[in-house]
C-alpha cells in the first residue's frame, strides 16, 4: 500500500488516508498508519504526527505535522476552528430538502450488549453540521443520495449520528448506526470520505488539499462531484 500525498511543505503533509487503515494502532494489533511512517518522512529526520483523527473506515484528507512547533500551532488551529473541512457521504434516502443545518448535541453511551456509541442528547456537547444534496439516483424506495457535509464542530462520530438522526438514514455500510449492529448494509465500509481540508496559517499560505472521489463511492452508482470551493471565511485570531 502506497500512501498518496495531497499536500506537502516544510510544516505539513496532507495524505489521502485509505479506508480501513486506522490512524492509531488498534489494541488488538494489526496494520496502522505508523507502518508507513518511514515513507512519510520524505527526507526529514522526524516522523510526521497526525494532527487530528479519522475513523478507520473513513478515507481522505488527514493533516500531519512535520515538527513539534507545527504540531502545537496546528492543534491550536483545530481548537480555534480555523480549519474548514468537507466530507462526502452516501445514504439510501432522498432528503426532503436540498440543504440544511443539523444541530444536535452529542453524548457517549455504553452498554455490554451494544458497546459504546454516540447519541443525540440535550446535555451532550454541541455539534453542528451543514449539508447539501449533490445527487440522488434510483426510484421509489430504492433511492441513494450523495451528501456533502461541512461540519462546524469535530465531535466523535458527528456526521454518522447527524446522518441518522438529522437526515433520517445511516451512512451506507455503517455497522454501528445502521439498521443491524455488526452488519454492513450495502457496502463493505462506512461510506464517509474526508473530501477537502483548508487550514488557515497567519502569515503563511493555508494548508489546503482535496482527496479525489474514491473508487468504492463510484461503484455505488453515484457520480464524482466538482471539488468544493475553499471556505469563504475561516475565523482567525483577528476576526473571530
Amino acid at each position: 500500500m502506497t500512501i498518496e500525498i495531497l499536500y506537502e511543505d516544510g510544516e505539513a503533509l496532507v495524505i489521502n488516508k485509505p479506508a480501513g487503515l486506522p490512524v492509531d494502532r488498534p489494541k488488538r494489533g494489526g496494520p496502522a498508519l505508523w507502518d508507513h511512517i518511514e515513507e512519510l518522512k520524505l527526507g526529514f529526520q522526524r516522523p510526521p504526527v497526525a494532527v487530528h483523527r479519522l475513523d478507520t473506515d473513513t478515507s481522505g484528507c488527514l493533516i500531519l505535522a512535520r515538527n513539534p512547533k507545527a504540531l502545537k500551532r496546528f492543534n491550536k488551529a483545530f481548537e480555534d476552528r480555523l480549519v474548514g473541512k468537507t466530507y462526502l457521504a452516501v445514504i439510501d434516502l432522498e432528503p426532503a430538502e436540498q440543504s440544511g443545518t443539523i444541530s444536535l448535541n452529542l453524548s457517549k453511551i455504553s452498554s455490554a450488549e451494544k458497546g459504546w456509541r454516540m447519541i443525540a442528547a440535550k446535555k451532550g456537547k454541541p455539534a453542528v453540521s451543514h449539508w447539501e444534496l449533490l445527487e440522488t439516483i434510483g426510484e421509489g424506495d430504492r433511492k441513494r443520495s450523495l451528501i456533502r457535509f461541512r461540519p462546524e464542530t469535530g465531535r466523535t462520530h458527528q456526521l454518522r449520528v447527524h446522518a441518522l438522526q438529522g437526515l433520517g438514514a445511516p451512512l451506507l455500510g455503517d455497522p454501528v448506526y445502521g439498521p443491524v449492529r455488526g452488519q454492513n448494509k450495502g457496502a463493505p465500509r462506512t461510506m464517509l470520505h474526508a473530501e477537502a481540508i483548508h487550514m488557515a496559517r497567519p502569515g503563511k499560505s493555508p494548508v489546503s488539499a482535496y482527496a479525489p472521489f474514491p473508487e468504492d463511492f463510484a461503484r455505488t452508482g453515484l457520480s464524482a462531484p466538482e471539488p468544493p470551493a475553499p471556505p469563504e471565511r475561516i475565523p482567525t485570531e483577528d476576526n473571530a
